[in-house]
C-alpha cells in the first residue's frame, strides 16, 4: 500500500521524542533524562512524562514498537558473575521457566562493579524489559529508583530481610552463618578464624559476617583481627589466608570461609603444611558446589538451592507481568551439610 490512501489520506506518523516533549509540555532533554536518568527528574513531571510517551505508544531506540504492543516479552536478570556456578544455577532455571512462556531473558554481568550495575539496568529498561531480576540490595539507590519509575516488577535475589523495603527470593545469610559458626562452637572451637569475600558493597557477605560474630558474642568470644581475611572468592586467596592465619599465635583450629572456592584453597594449604584435617584445623564452606563432596575429605557446607532461587524469581516475575499481586515469599532456609571437615579440635 502507498503511504498515502484517497480515502484516508495520509498514513499516521509515528510518534518521536519531540512529540512526547510537546505532549507532555517538557522539552526533549527532559524527555531523555526521564527515560535515561529518572532520579535527576521530579517524580511528578517523571510521572507526566511516562504516561505521555506510553498513551503515544513511544519508546527510546528499539523498545518504541514494543511498547506500541505493550509487550516485549523480555526480561532482564542482574548478576555478579557468571564464573560462580552459583549464579548459574539461578540464570539456568530462570531461563527455563521464562522459555516455556516465550519470554527471552537478557542477562548482565556486572563484575561487582555497582555503576556497572546502573549501567545495565539502565540499559535494559530502555530496550523496554517487563521485569528484573537483581542479586543483592547493596546497589546505588538511583538503580531502584530508574526500575521504580518505570513501574515495572523486579525482585531481588539470594537475600531476604523481613524489613527489606524490596522483594526478595532467597534466605537470610545472617542466620545461615550464625549456624555454621554454632557449629564449630558446638564441637568445642574457641578460636576461630574467617576467610570471606570483600563486605564493602556486598550486603550479602556483610550478614554473613554479621552473623559469625553474634554466634561467637553469645559465648564470650570475638574473632582475632589476625584471624579475619577479606578479599576475592578464589582457591588462591583461601590458601593464601590460612597460611597467614596459622602463622599466628595463637593460631585458629577452625576455620570459615564464605564460599567453597576459598574452603578448597584452606585444605589445599592445611595439608600442604602437614596439618591433617579436621584433626589439626576444621574447615566450612558454603554453597555446597559440586566438588565439595568429592574432596578428601569431604567439606561440611552449607547447602543452598540456586536453582529453586531462580525458579521462585521466575514465578514471582510472572505472576506480576501477568498482572497478579503476589504475596512475599518465605525465605529459603539453608541446610547445614556435616562431612568431613569438621571436628572437635584436638587437645
Amino acid at each position: 500500500m502507498s503511504e498515502r490512501d484517497p480515502k484516508t489520506g495520509p498514513a499516521p506518523r509515528a510518534p518521536r521524542a519531540v512529540d512526547v516533549a510537546a505532549a507532555a509540555d517538557v522539552s526533549i532533554a527532559t524527555v531523555s533524562r526521564v527515560f535515561n536518568n529518572p532520579e535527576k527528574v521530579a517524580p511528578a513531571i517523571r510521572e507526566r512524562v511516562l504516561a505521555t510517551a506510553k498513551a503515544m505508544g513511544w519508546m527510546p531506540h528499539a523498545a518504541g514498537s514494543a511498547l506500541a504492543r505493550r509487550r516485549t516479552s523480555i526480561v532482564g536478570a542482574v548478576i555478579p558473575t557468571l564464573d560462580n556456578e552459583v549464579f548459574a544455577a539461578q540464570v539456568g532455571a530462570m531461563q527455563k521457566a521464562f522459555a516455556e512462556r516465550g519470554i527471552t531473558l537478557l542477562l548482565s554481568c556486572f563484575n561487582y562493579d555497582q555503576d556497572q550495575a546502573v549501567h545495565d539496568v539502565q540499559a535494559m529498561l530502555a530496550r523496554g524489559v517487563e521485569a528484573l531480576a537483581i542479586v543483592g540490595e547493596a546497589h546505588r539507590p538511583d538503580l531502584f529508583a530508574g526500575i521504580q519509575a518505570r513501574h515495572i516488577p523486579y525482585v531481588v535475589t539470594y537475600s531476604h530481610r523481613p524489613d527489606s523495603p524490596h522483594p526478595c527470593i532467597g534466605f537470610d545469610n545472617r542466620q545461615a552463618f550464625h549456624s555454621i559458626a554454632s557449629h564449630l562452637l558446638d564441637l568445642g572451637h574457641e578460636t576461630i578464624g574467617v576467610i570471606i569475600q570483600p563486605t564493602a558493597g556486598n550486603d550479602r557477605v556483610a550478614a554473613r559476617l554479621d552473623g559469625v560474630r553474634a554466634a561467637l558474642a553469645e559465648r564470650g568470644l570475638g574473632i582475632r583481627p589476625q584471624h579475619l581475611c577479606e578479599g576475592e572468592w578464589s582457591i588462591d586467596f583461601g590458601r593464601q589466608s590460612v597460611r597467614a592465619m596459622l602463622a599466628t599465635d595463637p593460631p585458629p583450629t577452625a576455620v570459615i570461609c564464605g564460599n567453597d572456592y576459598l574452603a578448597l584453597g584452606a585444605l589445599l594449604e592445611a595439608r600442604a603444611m602437614g596439618l591433617t584435617v579436621p584433626q589439626g584445623l576444621s574447615i566450612t564452606g558454603f554453597d555446597d558446589i559440586a566438588i565439595s563432596r568429592q574432596l578428601d575429605p569431604p567439606l561440611t557446607t552449607m547447602h543452598v538451592d540456586n536453582h529453586e532461587i531462580g525458579r521462585r524469581a521466575a514465578d514471582y516475575l510472572l505472576a506480576c507481568m501477568e498482572g497478579s499481586r503476589p504475596a512475599a515469599m518465605p525465605p529459603l532456609v539453608p541446610t547445614l551439610i556435616r562431612r568431613g571437615t569438621t571436628a572437635a579440635p584436638h587437645t
